[in-house]
């Protein structure tokens, strides 16, 4: 059988191609097809088992495939998936698009919704009695008044509403500023981080100004300048299971901006116990995604990426980077589908998981269902509580595997004049971004086990990624493997080294005999 595979943006680098066709007998089939004809691309996608890798979402002509185990469904239920979506018994060329995991409605508990747009007939929050519209007010938002999709009625469910944004980076920034011009009448920013001089790429609700400041007492004062009649609630705190359902019960959807996977399974469950809407966008490089998940009429979050990838497996924005605008894009998609939400009587992104491809600028819709094998969701749910996130992510670290911190221009003396130490250099190829050192080790992630051997033991040895997050679980397999010397964590990764090569050359100068 001939497969066509549409390939995520990260492996056209490595191919060239964004597309390409192999012959298979099977969908599983198709993956090991696809490295044998590429080499380089098997670690990004293959286990080392020769499986997918679980981080990817197969979808055929445009439907997703369940690749969760069968449902024990009670007798007389229909099947998730209908036979059209079973690549073993059609006879025809199939188009198989793979995405990464990057961070008519029915009830919870029922069979798959059907695929495809659905209408949110009804408003959110329909019993909150509606504002009047002061005379300023009818100026300001005179454009939507024009419109009958909005009308007065509609500026007055904006003015009413209380819409949520978790993080105020990359694509809170769009969001938020979209949503206070709008007239959203209470925005609630919920954000613990400080801003930063590389945030200023993407987070364009931050200014120079604002360095050193917390993100939301900068968003919310910016918000201010620009719609002094709205109301703007500043959360400085990290989101947590404990908090969650606490904010998130006075707001009438939640929209995630957030860059990490312990984040985003927390607003997905919080949301869906409480009945909430959450207005999803991710971005990586040039590649977004958008969709709206409402476990009360559709999909969550969890049928789509029931489980997190592997840690260290998808880098962040901070390791792998991304294009300033592409935030701006996908986070004013996310205030498009919160401003219809709340107006409602519109076709949302609530069944459908929309693609965006800002280098080839593509746009991709993938139609999303209701799993019944959801954990959360689904006919026999398994979720009944907020969880701990960070270990359901693989991300906590128990201390006996916990690492010290060197930072980057301590680093640079120790090798200067300190004891010796061993650099090992974890990052992948695709990264593209050459060590400073000579002497460093270069082993990627995925690799690393097979390649121990070229280390040394008993040496101390500083562990270093772009930014400082995938080589704290090199270390773990470091310790597992039975290392003896002192293994060292790269505080903020190669980057903040870049950013101490360009504030003082001349150590880095007499390191390298440049």
């Amino acid at each position: 059988m001939r497969f066509t595979v549409r390939l995520p943006l990260f492996l056209n680098k490595l191919t060239g191609l964004a597309r390409i066709t192999v012959e298979a007998h099977n969908l599983p089939a198709v993956w090991p097809a696809v490295a044998k004809l590429f080499p380089g691309a098997s670690e990004y996608l293959l286990t080392p088992a020769g499986e997918l890798q679980s981080r990817f979402k197969i979808f055929i002509h445009n439907c997703p495939v369940n690749q969760s185990r069968p449902a024990q469904r009670p007798a007389g239920r229909p099947p998730a998936e209908p036979a059209r979506f079973r690549p073993d018994i059609l006879n025809s060329d199939l188009t198989v698009s793979l995405v990464p995991e990057c961070r008519g409605a029915e009830e919870a508990g029922s069979p798959a919704a059907k695929t495809g747009p659905q209408t949110v007939k009804e408003p959110l929050a329909p019993q909150r009695a509606l504002p009047a519209l002061e005379p300023e007010e009818t100026v300001r938002y005179s454009r939507h008044l024009l419109m009958p999709e909005v009308g007065p009625k509609g500026q007055k469910r904006l003015k009413a509403a209380r819409v949520l944004i978790a993080g105020t980076g990359g694509l809170g920034s769009p969001l938020a500023l979209y949503l206070a011009a709008a007239g959203v009448g209470t925005i609630g920013l919920i954000d613990h981080d400080l801003v930063e001089l590389s945030n200023l790429q993407r987070q364009i609700v931050h200014s120079q100004d604002s360095i050193g400041r917390p993100k939301v007492l900068s968003a919310r004062e910016r918000l201010l300048t620009l719609n002094p009649k709205i109301n703007v609630q500043a959360y400085d705190r990290k989101l947590s299971s404990e908090n969650a359902l606490d904010i998130f019960k006075d707001y009438d959807l939640i929209c995630d901006g957030t860059d990490n996977f312990p984040a985003r399974y927390l607003i997905n469950d919080a949301a869906a116990f409480l009945g909430l809407p959450m207005v999803y966008g991710s971005v990586y490089r040039f590649e977004g995604q958008a969709a709206v998940f409402w476990a009360k009429h559709g999909p969550c979050y969890r049928c789509l990426y029931p489980e997190p990838p592997a840690p260290g497996t998808a880098p962040s924005c901070g390791e792998a980077g991304v294009v300033g605008v592409l935030p701006g894009i996908i986070g004013s998609i996310q205030a498009a589908e919160a401003i219809k939400l709340i107006v409602g009587r519109a076709k949302t992104l609530l069944g459908r998981l929309l693609l965006v491809d800002a280098w080839l600028m593509e746009f991709t819709e993938m139609g999303l269902e209701k799993n019944p094998d959801c954990p959360l969701c689904g006919l026999n749910p398994a979720i009944d509580r907020l969880i701990d996130y960070e270990h359901f992510c693989g991300l906590d670290l128990p201390p006996e595997l916990a690492a010290p911190s060197i930072e980057a221009l301590e680093l640079i003396e120790r090798l200067k004049s300190g004891p010796p130490v061993q650099l090992l250099d974890i990052r992948e190829e695709y990264e593209d971004c050459p060590g400073l050192f000579p002497q460093t080790i270069t082993v990627s992630f995925r690799d690393l086990a097979e390649n121990i051997s070229k280390l040394q033991a008993g040496t101390d040895t500083v562990v270093m990624c772009q930014a400082g997050t995938r080589s704290l679980f090199a270390i773990r397999s470091l310790k597992k493997a039975g290392f003896t010397g002192t293994l060292y964590n790269l505080k903020d990764g190669t980057a903040a080294l870049v950013r101490a090569a360009e504030a003082a050359p001349e150590l880095i100068n007499s390191l390298t005999g440049a």
